[in-house]
C-alpha cells in the first residue's frame, strides 16, 4: 500500500504563469542585476503598496521591508533582532510546531496560552492581559490559524490590541503566511492595518502558501525601520540576499496577488467540501469550520485508547493512520493532542483514496 501524505505544508500548485514568465524574460537577458542584502527596492515597494491597497493605518515606507530566504528565515530574523536570552514569547497553542524551536535557537522561552476547539479557539483580552509579566517580551499569533484554520476577525484583534497597547515593552509579531487563502466573506485582516503609536507591530509572510511559489525560497518581513535594519544586517552578514530570479517572482506574483489568490482558493475547494464531508461523519471532530488555510483539524480523541495517557495515545492514533495509508500531522506537536492535521491542498484522487482508508480507522464504534 502507498502512503498518502495529507500531511505537508505544502500545496500542490503550479507556479503562477506571470511569475514563470517574467524569470524567464529575465534569464533570457543575460547578466542578472545585483540586489542589496534588504532586497530588491522594486519588490519592497510593490509590497508596501500591496499593504496601502488593503488599507494600513499609518505610512509604511519600503525601509521597514526585508526579503527573507523564506518565512521562516524572517521568523528567526525578527526572533533574534528582538529577544535578549529568558525573555517570554506568549503562544496562542495550538499553533505550527516550528514556533517553538524558533523562539528556542534565540534564548527566549515560549510561554504558552492554550486555546479550546469548543469555543473556535477563541483568545480573550483578558486571558491576554493575565499572561503578561515584566519578562513578556513577543505575543506570537498566526492568522489564519496553522493548524486550526481560525481567521482572527479585525475587532478580535483590535481587542487584544488594546491590551498590548499598554504594555509598550511587548511587541506583537503576526505570521500571516496564510492570509491569502481564505473562505469568510470578509478577508483576512493583517496586522499592518491597525494603529500602531508605539512601534510594537511585526508581520512576516511569504509567497510559497496564497502564491503558490512552492520551493522559490522567499519570504519576508515588515517591522519598524530600525528593527528592519538589523535585521537586514544580520542577512548581509551571513548570507547576502534572496537570489534575484526569486525575488523577480515574488515581484510579479505580489503585483497579480488578487487574481492568483481567487484561483487558488477556486482549485481547493472542491477537496475542501470533500473532507469537511468526510469529517461531518465523525463524532463532534470539527464544531467550527476552518476559515481559512488548506487544513482541518479535526478532534479525534474519541479515537484514542484510553488506557494509553493522551500523548501516547496521540502517537499511537497517528501511528495507526499511517499503517493504514496515511500520514497525517500529529496534534501534539501542536500542543493538541488527540488532534491531527489534514491537508487538502493534495490531488482529488489522493484525497479521496485518503478518506477512504481513514475510514477504515476513525470509526464511531472504535471509540467504545
Amino acid at each position: 500500500m502507498s502512503l498518502i501524505s495529507l500531511a505537508s505544508g505544502y500545496g500542490n500548485f503550479q507556479p503562477p504563469p506571470a511569475a514563470v514568465a517574467r524569470v524567464t524574460a529575465l534569464l533570457a537577458g543575460g547578466k542578472l542585476p545585483a540586489s542589496p542584502a534588504e532586497g530588491l527596492p522594486e519588490l519592497r515597494e510593490a509590497i508596501v503598496a500591496r499593504y496601502q491597497a488593503q488599507g494600513t493605518s499609518s505610512v509604511l515606507a519600503p525601509s521597514q521591508v526585508v526579503i527573507t530566504p523564506g518565512t521562516k528565515a524572517a521568523l528567526f530574523a525578527l526572533l533574534r533582532a528582538i529577544l535578549r536570552p529568558g525573555d517570554e514569547v506568549l503562544l496562542p497553542t495550538p499553533n505550527w510546531f516550528g514556533f517553538w524551536g524558533l523562539i528556542e535557537q534565540v534564548g527566549g522561552t515560549a510561554r504558552e496560552l492554550p486555546l479550546s476547539a469548543e469555543n473556535n479557539y477563541a483568545l480573550s483580552p483578558e486571558m491576554l492581559a493575565e499572561a503578561i509579566s515584566p519578562r513578556t517580551r513577543l505575543l506570537l499569533f498566526t492568522n489564519p490559524n496553522n493548524p486550526t484554520g481560525r481567521i482572527y476577525t479585525h475587532a478580535e484583534i483590535q481587542a487584544l490590541l488594546a491590551v498590548t497597547s499598554r504594555h509598550p515593552q511587548v511587541l506583537v509579531l503576526s505570521d500571516e503566511i496564510y492570509d491569502g487563502i481564505c473562505f469568510e466573506p470578509a478577508p483576512v485582516p493583517t496586522l499592518l492595518s491597525f494603529p500602531d503609536p508605539h512601534n510594537q507591530h511585526l508581520v512576516v509572510n511569504g509567497f510559497s502558501k496564497s502564491l503558490a511559489l512552492l520551493s522559490w525560497n522567499i519570504g519576508y518581513l515588515v517591522a519598524p525601520a530600525s528593527i528592519a535594519a538589523r535585521c537586514a544586517a544580520q542577512q548581509f552578514a551571513t548570507g547576502g540576499a534572496v537570489a534575484v530570479p526569486s525575488q523577480i517572482a515574488a515581484l510579479a506574483a505580489t503585483e497579480e496577488k488578487p487574481a492568483i489568490t481567487a484561483t487558488l482558493c477556486r482549485q481547493l475547494l472542491p477537496n475542501r467540501q470533500l473532507l469537511l464531508d468526510f469529517l461531518a461523519t465523525l463524532p463532534q471532530a470539527l464544531p467550527h469550520l476552518p476559515g481559512g488555510t488548506y487544513y482541518a483539524f479535526p478532534d479525534l480523541r474519541a479515537f484514542l485508547d484510553p488506557t494509553l495517557p493522551l500523548p501516547a495515545a496521540s502517537v499511537q492514533l497517528v501511528a495507526r493512520l499511517q499503517a493504514a495509508g496515511v500520514e497525517v500531522v500529529d496534534g501534539a506537536t501542536c500542543r493538541a493532542p488527540g488532534f491531527a492535521r489534514l491537508s487538502y491542498a493534495v490531488p482529488t484522487s489522493e484525497l479521496q483514496q485518503a478518506i477512504t482508508q481513514l475510514g477504515q480507522v476513525l470509526r464511531p464504534t472504535d471509540s467504545q
